[in-house]
């Protein structure tokens, strides 16, 4: 219900409220979620459940707050009651991070792959092989 608030990694999630809005192609309720950490605020969420007019399908927008050290994701589930509502938050600590490691195997990978000695070694058997070959 607004005014209700949940606390996740140091951060206190509050449900300021919900409201409808229209879209484009589809109807939705929007929630706005004042996100604080140590009582001093990070930022405001507005995690959607949409229903889009054509398919008469719900789909649920989740709101992302990236961070240098940690994603916050806020997603809107099921209304329990007129004013009451299922919020899902989570903190995913160090989630870009993975990616920095992606690209420093790769630069990794790059630059053994251009290391002269490697490129010489593997010529040498060839050599040896053709030139037994020739005898």
């Amino acid at each position: 219900e607004p005014g209700d608030t949940a606390e996740l990694g140091g951060y206190t999630f509050r449900l300021d409220g919900v409201r409808d809005v229209q879209g484009p192609n589809y109807v939705a309720a929007r929630a706005q979620i004042q996100v604080s950490r140590n009582a001093r605020a990070v930022t405001t969420l507005y995690p959607e459940k949409r229903i889009y007019t054509v398919q008469n399908m719900p789909m649920t927008e989740a709101a992302i707050d990236p961070g240098f050290t940690r994603d916050l994701y806020v997603s809107l589930g099921d209304s329990v009651s007129a004013t009451a509502w299922i919020v899902r938050v989570q903190h995913k600590p160090f989630i870009d991070w993975i990616w920095g490691g992606c690209l420093l195997m790769a630069l990794g990978g790059a630059l053994a792959a251009s290391d002269r000695r490697y490129r010489l070694a593997a010529r040498r058997p060839q050599e040896q092989y053709a030139a037994a070959a020739a005898r």
